[in-house]
């Protein structure tokens, strides 16, 4: 999620575990809450997919939790000021509160996260929601903001109870599209080996589908209003490293990069429709039943055995299509 959701519903846990430190409680929870996405500074120049594997790693998973709450504890109780400073075992509890609600709440997106890490190395996404998505984090920003400026605790009370209910909602939206979409696709005669739904931004109405037939991706969108609306869409082959690069050396750099890549995009990847050399992450796009990838790699003949292959993130094309996707939110398309 976006930093300010994951604050907020760390402000939101720390906020519930207190009678009369509400202030102090949901600033620790706030701030411990975005703590785990330091892993974002793990990178590198040389190689450009470091920052994919390390970012929602191990900051993130659930046995790291004791341990980052910690951390936050420590560097908040001895920076803050004496005559405000509270014990170390609050100023614990509330950072530890904030700081676990991140793995699971990112767990919730498409993205994936080490939610288990170190004993598996899977990806856990559950799509049940947006990285960014206003209806979900503002009203509970303003509740919180409301019990710190009153000190009333019921504010945080309901704040808690909108989060539990809307990730309700986004389950049983979730739900819909897929059944939707195992229809569609025995309708067509497919026997699907693998389907997966994918929440629209910031929304819970549009969702992209994407299932896998006879080595192919089936691409469609999905609008769960009132009524179910269908938006078809395309398919494409999968990846197939040996057919489609067959200059490749297994044991180079970007053959490696691949595998990487792939693992990253849960097995999610394809060639660019318009480039043989762009390898894609099929699982994002601003519109539902199209191929807009957001995340993909280059591979390059004249690159040695040991360089990486280039890492490029396009924000251009759902720039373009914001109108359309508009559109079919509102339900005019």
């Amino acid at each position: 999620m976006d930093p300010l959701t994951q604050g907020t519903i760390g402000a939101v846990a720390a906020n519930n575990l207190t009678k009369s430190k509400i202030i102090v409680a949901s600033i620790f929870g706030f701030l411990s809450g975005m703590a785990p996405d330091l892993d974002v500074l793990i990178r590198s120049d040389v190689d450009p997919l470091l920052f994919l594997e390390y970012h929602r790693q191990f900051t993130h998973s659930l046995f790291f939790i004791p341990i980052g709450g910690t951390i936050c504890a420590l560097f908040f109780y001895f920076l803050t000021p004496k005559k405000w400073r509270i014990s170390f075992k609050q100023t614990w509890l509330f950072c530890t509160a904030g700081y676990a609600t991140h793995g699971l709440l990112d767990s919730a997106t498409s993205y994936g996260t080490y939610l288990f890490w170190p004993f598996s190395y899977e990806r856990v996404s559950w799509d049940l929601i947006s990285i960014i998505d206003p209806l979900f984090t503002l009203p509970i920003l303003t509740l919180i903001i409301l019990s710190m400026k009153t000190k009333k605790l019921v504010y945080g009370k309901v704040a808690l109870l909108w989060v539990v209910l809307y990730m309700g909602f986004a389950f049983t939206q979730k739900q819909r599209a897929i059944n939707t979409g195992i229809e569609l696709a025995l309708s067509r005669g497919h026997q699907v080996d693998r389907i997966e739904v994918k929440p629209g931004f910031g929304n819970l109405l549009i969702w992209k589908l994407i299932y896998e037939f006879d080595d192919k991706f089936y691409i469609d969108g999905i609008r769960t209003g009132v009524d179910v609306y269908i938006y078809p869409g395309t398919s494409i082959a999968k990846l197939n490293t040996d057919n489609d690069f067959p200059w490749l050396d297994d044991s180079s750099q970007q053959a490696k990069d691949i595998i990487r890549f792939s693992k990253f995009s849960q097995g999610f990847v394809s060639l660019h429709p318009n480039n043989p050399n762009i390898i894609v992450d099929m699982r994002y796009s601003l519109i539902p039943n199209k191929i807009q990838p957001m995340w993909m790699i280059e591979l390059d003949k004249t690159k040695s055995k040991t360089e990486h292959a280039r890492y490029e993130h396009d924000v251009k094309s759902i720039r373009a299509s914001s109108k359309l996707f508009f559109g079919m939110l509102l339900g005019k398309i």
